[in-house]
């Protein structure tokens, strides 16, 4: 049972460095991410952890990005969560259960949401996904790539590459395992909409929990993807119904069913909410 699912599908990475984003990031997603890591210049870390704890954005909506738990920026990066009012923290380069509790020793609230983005990190996810206070799973391509010494994540058609989807699922099967939630990767080609509509359809029907980008542009199609069509929420809404009355395996319009089924559907109708 997942305890912990984002406030909408669509979270929107912002670097915490300018804060003059904040509210618009705020205004186009579900969700923010104040990035103190790659999205955030270095020389400017010390003024975006200053706005990261003045930063008066709803805390139920808003992530922060931390960088990697051993680099020297970490004490500082949670020094300046503890001094917010955010407790969501994404934690980069997570190679394991140490690094979660590093955080959770200075911030003892946090939710974790884990990056694995490394190939250690990737091969750790079960033991991450089991750390106290994990409560989400995140997977990136591109460090996991450069960790290989490869050159790119996609091919030239933009799909994955094998390798990447591999760790995509190891992911995600870890963060299920352990009552997590998933959340998907970014698509970094901004201007391919169809692109990131396919990926993003596929992470909903595998049920990720949401998908992370990078531009405004990229919310509403990761809204619409995570959204059920009317003919899905129809079917799985009458499904369950029927299931009321008889929850073993039986023929519902022309198709067997049973508990396996029951679960899609409800999953389906989770994400309207009712």
């Amino acid at each position: 049972m997942v305890d912990w699912i984002p406030a909408g599908p669509a979270l929107l990475f912002a670097p915490a460095d300018r804060p003059d984003r904040f509210v618009k990031a705020a205004d186009r997603a579900d969700m923010v991410i104040l990035d103190l890591e790659d999205g955030c210049r270095p020389e400017n870390r010390a003024q975006a952890r200053r706005a990261v704890a003045d930063c008066a954005l709803d805390p139920a909506r808003v992530i922060v990005r931390v960088n990697p738990a051993s680099t020297p920026d970490i004490v500082a990066d949670l020094e300046a969560v503890a001094a917010s009012r955010f407790r969501q923290v994404m934690l980069a380069k997570t190679e394991g259960a140490s690094d979660v509790a590093a955080v959770r020793v200075m911030v003892p609230d946090a939710q974790v949401i884990a990056l694995a983005e490394t190939p250690l990190g990737v091969l750790r996810a079960e033991e991450t996904a089991a750390a106290d206070g994990v409560v989400a799973m995140f997977w990136g391509a591109e460090d996991l790539v450069a960790g290989l010494g490869g050159t790119s994540s996609r091919r030239a058609d933009g799909r994955y590459r094998h390798f990447a989807l591999h760790a995509r699922s190891q992911v995600q099967l870890a963060a299920a395992a352990h009552g997590c939630a998933a959340l998907d990767s970014v698509y970094v080609d901004i201007s391919d909409l169809e692109g990131l509509r396919i990926e993003t359809e596929d992470a909903a029907a595998l049920g990720f929990a949401g998908t992370c980008c990078i531009h405004p542009s990229q919310v509403p199609v990761i809204r619409t993807a995570y959204q059920p069509s009317d003919e899905e929420l129809d079917f799985a809404r009458r499904l369950l119904k029927a299931a009321e009355l008889d929850r073993g395996a039986f023929s519902f319009e022309g198709r067997m069913v049973d508990e396996p089924l029951f679960r899609q559907a409800q999953a389906i109708v989770s994400r309207v909410g009712s």
